[in-house]
């Protein structure tokens, strides 16, 4: 038998934060990865304090930006890559009313450190009325993060490359298959539908598409240009464009519409020809009060579930990682917001 702390089912940013977690303390761990890309890993990796539809911003915004840096700096010490592209993000404005309420809000205590006072005016797209910079806005190098920690885990050995079987978990004695664990954590997105220990829990999928679309006249490399959705460079002369937000439409193949959509929208500011050459789909786990669901099984205490972490999976699943490793070590009571029994 091989013993270890933990085992993390799931292998998108919860799970991968969650590891980070576990090295950081010197935790012995095994992640059970399937293979099958998940939602983070056909995500935009965008890095966001603000929602930028109503120039808001949102629950410990400015600590979870901060300390997703400091964690990508700590995860830059053992895999040697930085993972953080310093590229803000850049909203085109519709009008001068927009304009306006941006500048407002500006000077709200919350927001003042993240709606930069100075427009900017784009060349390439259009954008009439300048266009309003994120401070403290960046993105993920999503693929290399992925790559980068799965070869990290392979090479120490903490990498299991199979389904996990609930079957074969016996959880009173703490034994799965070969291993005997101390706790496990079920980081499976909308996957812990099929998990009998946590299908209860209220997560919704909401799917995402996006497109990877070659464009005609390249847009500046060091910005993230938003209107309706996100555009930005990823190599190889091709650029991501999405993504949307469908809680309808979800069987397991490409919506056309949602194609058409995202189409219309980048024709809306990108006056030249550009030519789709990719379409991804993911299904982001959604919970009604926009905050994840963290906590332990009712009466299996080994057992744990993170999840629900929505469109900000990067920032929720980075920052609770550590509420979460506290609460299980040191008993400490994870906030009210973000525990499971907040639904009971």
């Amino acid at each position: 038998m091989k013993n270890v702390d933990y085992i993390i089912v799931g292998d998108g940013y919860a799970g991968l934060f969650m590891a980070h977690q576990l090295i950081k303390n010197n935790k012995s761990f095994v992640i059970f990865s399937e293979g099958k890309k998940s939602a983070s890993q056909v995500s935009a990796g965008i890095i966001n304090p603000v929602v930028l539809k109503k120039f808001t911003t949102f629950w410990k915004a400015q600590e979870q930006i901060d300390f997703l840096k400091d964690s990508l700096k700590e995860i830059e010490s053992y895999t040697g890559e930085n993972y953080l592209i310093n590229a803000p993000i850049h909203r085109i404005f519709h009008n001068e009313n927009e304009q306006n309420l941006w500048l407002r809000k500006s000077e709200n205590e919350e927001l003042s450190a993240f709606l930069d006072k100075n427009f900017d005016r784009l060349n390439i797209v259009k954008n009439d009325f300048q266009t309003g910079k994120v401070n403290q806005s960046a993105r993920l190098n999503v693929n290399g993060f992925f790559s980068g920690l799965f070869s990290y885990f392979e090479k120490n050995n903490h990498l299991v490359k199979e389904k996990f079987d609930y079957a074969k978990l016996d959880p009173s004695e703490s034994i799965y298959k070969d291993f005997t664990f101390k706790n496990i954590i079920f980081c499976e997105g909308m996957g812990v539908k099929d998990n009998p220990y946590f299908s209860e829990i209220t997560v919704n999928p909401n799917k995402g598409h996006h497109v990877k679309v070659k464009l005609s006249q390249p847009i500046p490399e060091n910005i993230t240009v938003k209107k309706k959705h996100f555009l930005f460079p990823t190599g190889n002369g091709l650029y991501f464009y999405g993504g949307t937000y469908d809680r309808e439409q979800l069987h397991h193949h490409i919506d056309e519409s949602a194609v058409e959509q995202l189409v219309k929208g980048l024709s809306e500011f990108y006056p030249y020809d550009f030519e789709v050459v990719e379409v991804h789909f993911g299904f982001r786990p959604t919970v009604k009060d926009r905050r994840p669901i963290i906590g332990r099984h009712e009466t299996l205490k080994s057992l744990y579930v993170f999840n629900g972490l929505g469109a900000r999976g990067i920032l929720n699943g980075c920052y609770f990682t550590r509420d979460l490793f506290r609460f299980i070590e040191e008993g400490i009571p994870l906030h009210e917001e973000v525990s499971m029994n907040r639904f009971h």
